[in-house]
């Protein structure tokens, strides 16, 4: 029998080919599996949270980090926690209120090269770090019972779309998804609406029901009341994998 063990894979004439490959590749997704393991071990136990997103350059004092603060708070007293990317900007803003509102204030740190470092808000046995974006994403949809989108750049957006990808495909339990800020939110929802929509086809109208705006803390509040009170109440993790 011919032994195959050493041959190498063969190439398609004209293919490129890896000028290296690193022989740990398989030993990464023991690291992959360590997060999720740690994630689900202390994320299964926290109850439902709101997830808020929103950019990291969001500084103290401005408008939008307040905004944040005073949201996350309210979600505390509704009875929720909350999740944030753990950093600063909103992120910070988000971790603060619920911290000071005496609520569960959970951070979903990453570590990045030049940005990312853990704001003081956030309770210490709910502070998870993460070296790989995709397994940080799954907790943070998975535990969230809503999410809040802030003004925010390129990860915001990101996230985001995720979120609504997910809920129009049917792979998470749909709920509330709420943008905050009608200023910074109102181009892009146009947009949608004129060229994603109406031009070409490649939403559906009840699809434009996933993204209401408001300004409004209260308005938040009800918007995921309402939305709980016409589901019996039932909070539930998003899916099972």
């Amino acid at each position: 029998m011919e032994n195959n063990e050493n041959k190498p894979f063969p190439v398609n004439k004209g293919m490129k080919e890896w000028t290296k490959m690193k022989g740990e590749n398989a030993w990464t997704m023991f690291k992959v599996i360590s997060e999720f393991v740690e994630g689900f071990e202390t994320m299964n136990h926290i109850g439902p949270c709101i997830s808020i997103f929103g950019s990291a350059r969001t500084k103290p004092g401005t408008h939008y980090y307040e905004l944040t603060t005073q949201v996350a708070s309210r979600l505390v007293q509704e009875g929720f926690g909350v999740i944030t990317g753990g950093g600063p900007g909103v992120m910070e803003a988000g971790n603060k209120g619920a911290h000071e509102a005496g609520g569960l204030s959970v951070g979903l740190n990453i570590d990045l090269p030049f940005e990312q470092s853990h704001n003081p808000y956030i309770d210490p046995e709910h502070n998870l770090n993460y070296r790989y974006f995709f397994v940080r994403k799954v907790m943070f949809v998975k535990y969230a019972q809503a999410f809040i989108a802030m003004p925010g750049g390129f990860g915001t957006m990101d996230e985001l779309f995720e979120v609504l990808t997910l809920i129009q495909t049917k792979k998470i339990t749909k709920v509330p998804v709420i943008l905050v800020g009608k200023t910074f939110w109102k181009g892009m929802n146009e947009w949608i609406e004129k060229i994603m929509l109406e031009q070409e086809g490649n939403i559906s109208p009840d699809d434009m029901n996933l993204l209401p705006i408001t300004d409004d803390p209260e308005e938040i509040i009800q918007i995921i009341n309402d939305f709980y009170s016409s589901q019996d109440g039932k909070l539930t993790p998003n899916y099972e994998l």
